[in-house]
């Protein structure tokens, strides 16, 4: 197995598995747009992607945007996203991933990675709580316009 970063020449290789966790979402499929979303982003300098090989194939991928921390005046990241394919579950990509995305946040001298997921999630729950993240005491409050 091994991890690249997508850059746009490369954005084509993970479509197929953001458009896979679109609609694992619940999301239509849209390859054409979760490509021109992806793209906007890499070309926008608003995210990084890194996608995992298994064999050759593309089996997930990751990806974090840049946010801020006032408080500690540093760069943070948020880890938006993790997918991998079914075919390549349980087999170490995810928790690859999620190394990678770490290793490059501790690169760039990142005050803190952060993440959400929903509360019976529980598989992913398990991965992020033996990569060492820990479960905060406090409370996530959002407001939700229609999809």
């Amino acid at each position: 197995m091994h991890i690249e970063r997508v850059t746009l020449d490369t954005v084509e290789r993970v479509v197929p598995l953001f458009d896979g966790y679109r609609q694992f979402y619940g999301q239509q499929e849209d390859k054409q747009a979760a490509h021109h979303f992806l793209e906007e982003r890499i070309l926008k300098e608003e995210s990084i992607i890194f996608i995992a090989f298994v064999e050759g194939e593309a089996a997930g991928f990751v990806q974090l945007y840049p946010i801020f921390s006032s408080v500690s005046l540093k760069r943070a990241y948020i880890l938006n996203d993790l997918y991998v394919d079914p075919r390549f579950r349980k087999q170490g990509a995810g928790k690859q991933l999620m190394e990678k995305s770490f290793e490059y946040c501790e690169e760039k001298d990142a005050r803190f990675v952060a993440l959400e997921t929903a509360t019976d999630n529980v598989q992913a729950q398990k991965l992020y709580e033996q990569m060492g993240m820990n479960q905060e005491e406090m409370l996530h409050y959002s407001k939700v316009w229609e999809k």
